[in-house]
């Protein structure tokens, strides 16, 4: 049996037995090794909730298991009453919709599934500032107080792949003209020349104009936090896609290129921040299976002499991760351990968190060739 074929079975075995204990909740992270329903303050409008029905989803379109169906179907179908309250919601709508309602419509053809993600991709839209071209990160009350109209972020690229469906889907240009406008601002304010990135970047709202790029979740300002650094390459590498403009390619390239160097030398473990001390000891493991499954992502768009390089450094991630920071032990929840939500946040740091699972799931079902594509 190949390594890829006994991480595939071993993950069949691992996420049945939590869809059996876990259901319908919208987990976040294990507490003593079981999953919880909505631990989180934010409610049905956390942004990690759409996580589990996708992989749920994901599980269910590489095996047809009826248990994987209902379960996804019915921790999706939670979501929908967030959709009434937009102002509730922000730029990651792409995470919650995407991944569950979206994908109940490509698996299943939910009609009710396609117009839960058009209304969550009108409810992105609509954060769109025309002057500067970005789509605004946060509302006010997240993190410190304050006016966060001129603050966009590295996670938003990965959203934008809710725009390009919609417009696809709908013939609506504006979705997908807004996707391009907001990426093109990445490209010039998130993404620096030599592959690494801001998390954040503050512009002056009323002229477009770049004032700070300040630490957000990484270590510090001009740092490179890693997860930061997974949505980009990620995020370029479905901007590519979608559109086929050389651009986005090129900037996921610089990206992968550089996340490769940074692993490479730390035996493919990811540190929280690329440019951190070397010995704070600080990993996550999640931007790892971001990483890899963004990569594998990339070998698809490729000319097959370079699909090899980015196929062969998924690979020694996942197995990197495998060995260090995987559970597959199927009486615990959570997959992934070693995930970090930031650099500066100790308490959610060393776990699982669903987020992680679902892309190593996703990127283990690319290398198996059963994965279900929703970005």
């Amino acid at each position: 049996m190949t390594q890829t074929s006994e991480w595939y079975e071993k993950l069949k075995s691992k996420t049945a037995a939590e869809c059996e204990r876990t259901g319908s909740m919208l987990p976040f992270a294990p507490i003593g090794g079981r999953y919880k329903d909505l631990m989180i303050p934010g409610g049905i409008y956390w942004w990690c909730n759409g996580f589990w029905p996708g992989l749920l989803w994901q599980m269910y379109g590489a095996t047809r298991d009826e248990l994987y169906r209902e379960a996804a179907q019915a921790s999706g179908e939670r979501l929908s009453p967030a959709l009434e309250h937009p102002e509730k919601l922000d730029h990651d709508v792409g995470f919650l919709y995407l991944l569950s309602a979206v994908a109940a419509y490509r698996l299943t053809g939910s009609e009710a599934g396609r117009q839960q993600g058009i209304a969550a991709a009108e409810i992105l839209a609509d954060r769109f500032h025309e002057t500067g071209a970005y789509i605004q990160a946060w509302n006010s009350g997240v993190w410190e107080e304050g006016d966060k109209s001129g603050m966009m972020i590295a996670d938003t690229m990965m959203n934008l792949s809710l725009l390009f469906w919609a417009s696809e889907e709908t013939g609506e240009e504006r979705y997908g003209r807004i996707a391009k406008a907001h990426a093109d601002t990445a490209l010039q304010n998130i993404l620096r020349e030599d592959g690494s990135a801001n998390h954040i970047a503050v512009l002056d709202p009323q002229t477009g104009e770049f004032l700070e790029a300040p630490a957000g979740q990484g270590y510090a300002p001009g740092s490179s936090w890693s997860r930061g650094q997974s949505w980009i390459l990620y995020g370029f590498t479905n901007a590519y896609r979608h559109t086929k403009e050389e651009r986005y390619l090129a900037a996921a390239k610089r990206s992968a290129h550089y996340c490769i160097s940074a692993l490479s030398d730390r035996n493919w473990l990811p540190a929280v921040d690329f440019r951190a001390p070397e010995d704070d000891g600080r990993f996550d493991a999640s931007a790892g299976a971001i990483i890899a499954s963004g990569l594998l992502e990339l070998a698809d768009v490729v000319p097959e002499p370079e699909q090899g390089l980015y196929r062969n450094a998924a690979r020694k991630i996942l197995a990197a991760l495998e060995e260090k920071f995987v559970n597959w032990d199927p009486e615990t929840d959570g997959i992934v351990y070693g995930a970090s939500n930031s650099y500066h946040n100790d308490r959610l740091a060393g776990m699982s968190l669903i987020y992680g699972d679902y892309f190593f799931t996703e990127a283990v079902l690319k290398c198996s060739g059963k994965n279900t594509e929703v970005w």
